[in-house]
């Protein structure tokens, strides 16, 4: 009987063995990474700005009068000789027939005199007359030469206001802004249009003062058209403004595109790149990488082997605004952990997600 007992207590333990479930494995956590890129180290700073002309011109009738037509608006391209406005010319009309009927006056008042000139001067080789008398008709043929050459001259000046009346382009270029309307009084000299030369094109950029030495120090500028991202243009620094704006506190500079494309057009967005090589070599990661240990900066290193995490203390050269730049402690082609650093333990199995690139 006893050794039943025993036989039956040891089936129950074995069957009480048999229900207890088996450890459980160990899970594998997905995780973004980013391959390491070793790269030369530069600084990169980027500013929006906009595509403006070299030189601009503002242009104006040099008379004055009162705007009947005008025939382009902003944006419209005009070559030379082309008419842009006209001012009514009556008024001028008034004056080219006033200045016409003076010189035909003052010509024969000339002839006159010239006639009386050649009498007297016969009879002053009969010595009907002295040579006093004869003085006084060379004077009065004199004056009327005299007011003959102005009258021409106020002709030629009356017909060249006349042809003023129409306001014409002596260069090509494209209008970007119009300042006078049909129906306006005008001074002369005052601004009705500006116009902008077709000739050379750059990008105005706002900079501010702790930005200036790498501005003027920039190894390479490039820029991107909005409207256009995927093509680079090369820029050089034509001038930078010598003081700073007094609302924005930033300073002005102008960016020349060298070598511009038909597609780049006045007006348009650009962006532009200041990059400023600082040497040596380093790795980009985004902020997220870095695992903080006590003082020591570190990042999650994924080995190819095991596919097992383990902390890589790096030497951080720089905070940027979404990204950290490392200069060792890296090497080429690593795979780090771009999110959810302080999930991990070192030796945890991952697996793989590939994250965007920052």
């Amino acid at each position: 009987m006893g050794s039943r007992l025993l036989v039956l207590c040891g089936l129950v333990v074995a069957l009480n063995g048999c229900d207890k479930p088996p450890p459980p494995a160990k899970s594998v956590r997905p995780v973004l990474t980013q391959q390491v890129e070793i790269q030369p180290y530069f600084q990169e700073a980027s500013y929006a700005g906009e595509v403006r002309a070299h030189h601009e011109t503002v242009l104006g009738f040099r008379v004055n009068g009162k705007i009947v037509e005008r025939y382009v608006e902003v944006g419209d391209t005009v070559k030379p000789g082309d008419v842009l406005a006209r001012l009514d010319d009556e008024d001028n009309t008034l004056r080219l027939t006033e200045a016409e009927a003076g010189l035909a006056a003052a010509k024969a008042e000339r002839d006159n005199a010239a006639a009386d000139l050649e009498r007297h001067a016969a009879l002053l080789d009969k010595k009907a007359i002295s040579t006093a008398d004869y003085q006084d008709f060379v004077n009065e043929f004199d004056v009327a030469t005299a007011r003959l050459k102005q009258a021409e001259a106020q002709l030629e000046v009356t017909r060249n206001q006349a042809e003023y009346t129409a306001l014409t382009s002596d260069q090509a270029g494209v209008i970007t802004a119009v300042e006078g309307e049909v129906g306006q009084v005008v001074a002369a000299g005052q601004t009705v249009l500006r116009l902008a030369l077709a000739e050379e094109k750059e990008v105005r950029i706002a900079v501010p003062e702790n930005r200036l030495g790498e501005l003027k120090g920039a190894d390479e500028i490039s820029i991107r058209l909005w409207a256009n991202p995927d093509t680079r243009y090369r820029g050089r620094v034509r001038e930078i403004s010598p003081g700073a704006d007094p609302v924005t506190r930033t300073y002005s500079a102008k960016i020349t595109l060298l070598y511009p494309s038909p597609e780049v057009q006045l007006g348009m967005t650009a962006t532009v790149t200041i990059i400023h090589r600082l040497g040596g070599t380093v790795a980009r990661l985004p902020l997220t990488s870095i695992f903080q240990k006590e003082d020591q900066p570190a990042v999650w290193v994924v080995a190819a082997d095991t596919g097992e995490v383990s902390l890589a203390p790096v030497e951080v050269a720089q905070y940027e605004q979404d990204a950290v730049v490392i200069s060792s402690g890296l090497s080429q082609g690593q795979h780090v952990v771009t999110a959810g650093v302080h999930k991990l333990i070192p030796g945890q199995k991952v697996r793989l997600l590939v994250s965007p690139r920052q």
